[in-house]
């Protein structure tokens, strides 16, 4: 199992780069939230940025679960 891990993931990743990524998904999620504000409920459109949003959500969460959020027990829930 361990081999198989480390041939699809490095975990070069730094914790400054999580936290950029971070950064970069919640002002993601404010674009998203905002364009939904702009447009008409229900229009192709708003259902483009309510289902980035709903992702973006989760991204979040997951982040900041990985950053070890004291508020965050599960991401799945």
């Amino acid at each position: 199992m361990q081999q198989l891990l480390e041939q699809h993931y490095t975990y070069a990743r730094t914790w400054e780069d999580i936290e950029i990524m971070l950064d970069k998904a919640e002002r993601k999620l404010n674009f998203h939230k905002s364009k939904m504000s702009q447009i008409k409920i229900k229009s192709k459109s708003w259902i483009m940025h309510a289902r980035n949003y709903k992702a973006l959500e989760g991204v979040i969460k997951t982040l900041k679960w990985t950053l070890g959020d004291r508020n965050i027990q599960d991401p799945l829930n």
